[in-house]
């Protein structure tokens, strides 16, 4: 599969507008309080017949410091006391879930996010993975996919070994930017030397993958200040980098009305800077993934996406297709069977759900026939930046043609900027229309004509 990008500042201007991220279909935004707790309840039990594998997601919100640019559901507290009553809950949710499913049915794939997870300490981290393992099948052979987001300014080398022992086997750290101007201006205060130590030793270990994310758009950065901090991780040749768009949205997220929006880098130099990213990551290696996201050529998502077996879920892009996915924690989202599902987000509605000994889903969504066509449309699209006419026709039983003219002919304009190929036999997404592939997605999302633009970032 060819990943060649094409970078073209006139099309990213012009196609720079707001759109979904695709981590579902139907999105976040279709979700509603007519699917709860009962009916998530029915799909998880409906889902054993499956035999499917499952992956479980564990949010653990708290954070030590607050990071200006942060959009993340996050508690910022020094006590870490806090933790300990929401540890207890998860803890009672996790039993009401493994009550659901088959105990036959593996975990091939474990994620803790936040929030910062090595916030809480390593005893309650100990006992987490213990009770987590008392109520799922939990894989002790490394077969697993099994990871954990690090804030290198709360971990160290003995944390990275205790996390091993616990069975993570993969570490994604938070980095953004490395020039201490960017890091005062957006308050998080990390220093290469301490995050460079922990990949070190993530490495003595033994983990199998190690992502790093950087954050382009902050305030003060510049072409050549971000430069330096890519270079640096370039040096340290991680597996995965990922190179998020900073979104200003002072007016939805409080923390971001910290930020100076008169130090944020104008338009043009913000797309000079992901251009110069994008020009060192590839000279380096690294293969485009999509996205924001880079990997080795031979690292997990590189090879699925080249044997047509990547998937996108809530966690980004995965190697884990075949598994039900159950979001734990408060503002989690799974997916079981045909259905997503989020649990509450505030805490006190959530520990008042857990203590009622109900589950914490508040809403959701049931996919019907349309639904499911088009999130295969759009997967294939936004994983493998092609699709086969054929093989929709046969797993739908519809004619493409037919069944998207009216997505085909918003496709023209798109196809006459060089973006994508559209055939007899089928879509391909053009090296200039890569970056641009929320854009093409968006010409199948039938939510998004019916009801217009909702509160989407924009796609660079």
């Amino acid at each position: 599969m060819d990943t060649t990008l094409v970078f073209d500042p006139a099309l990213i201007s012009k196609y720079d507008k707001a759109g979904p991220r695709y981590t579902s279909y139907p999105t976040a935004v279709q979700f509603h309080d007519g699917f709860g707790a009962s009916e998530y309840a029915a799909q998880a039990r409906a889902s054993n017949a499956s035999g499917r594998p499952l992956s479980l997601y564990l949010h653990i919100p708290f954070c030590d410091t607050v990071c200006f640019y942060c959009a993340c559901n996050k508690i910022v507290t020094k006590n870490r006391r806090h933790a300990a009553p929401y540890l207890d809950h998860l803890q009672r949710e996790i039993a009401l879930q493994g009550a659901l499913f088959d105990r036959e049915r593996p975990v091939t794939q474990l994620h803790w996010g936040g929030g910062t997870p090595t916030f809480i300490s390593a005893a309650e981290m100990r006992e987490l993975m213990q009770f987590t393992g008392a109520h799922f099948r939990l894989l002790d052979d490394d077969r697993g996919e099994y990871s954990i987001e690090v804030d290198p300014r709360e971990t160290d080398g003995g944390t990275i070994a205790l996390l091993r022992e616990l069975g993570f086997n993969r570490l994604s750290l938070g980095v953004q930017d490395f020039d201490p101007a960017v890091q005062k201006a957006v308050n998080r205060l990390q220093s290469p030397e301490l995050t460079l130590s922990v990949m070190e030793a993530a490495r003595r270990e033994g983990f199998k993958s190690i992502s790093v994310d950087l954050i382009y758009g902050l305030p003060l950065q510049s072409v050549a200040s971000f430069g330096r901090t890519v270079e640096a991780i370039i040096e340290q040749s991680p597996d995965r980098i990922s190179v998020f768009n900073y979104a200003h949205l002072p007016e939805l997220f409080k923390t971001q009305r910290q930020i100076d929006a008169a130090a944020l880098p104008a338009p043009v130099v913000k797309l000079e800077i992901l251009g110069r990213v994008i020009e060192r990551l590839t000279a380096a290696g690294y293969v485009y993934i999509g996205m924001d996201h880079f990997a080795k050529p031979d690292d997990e998502l590189a090879r699925a996406q080249q044997a047509g077996t990547l998937y996108r879920n809530f966690q980004g892009y995965s190697t884990h297709a075949d598994c039900d996915l159950i979001g734990l924690g408060a503002t989690s989202i799974g997916m079981i069977g045909d259905s997503y599902s989020q649990n509450l987000k505030g805490l006190e509605d959530y520990y008042a759900r857990i203590d009622a000994g109900q589950l914490p889903v508040f809403r959701g969504v049931r996919l019907d026939a349309d639904d499911r066509l088009r999130r295969a449309v759009i997967t294939a699209l936004i994983c493998h930046f092609s699709l086969e006419f054929a093989t929709i026709e046969r797993q739908y039983g519809i004619v493409f043609g037919d069944y998207f003219a009216a997505e085909l002919a918003a496709l023209a304009e798109l196809q006459a900027d060089g973006l994508l190929a559209v055939s007899a036999s089928g879509i391909r997404v053009l090296p200039p229309g890569r970056l641009l592939i929320r854009n093409i997605c968006m010409a199948f999302d039938r939510y998004l004509r019916e009801h217009g633009q909702r509160r989407f970032s924009k796609v660079i």
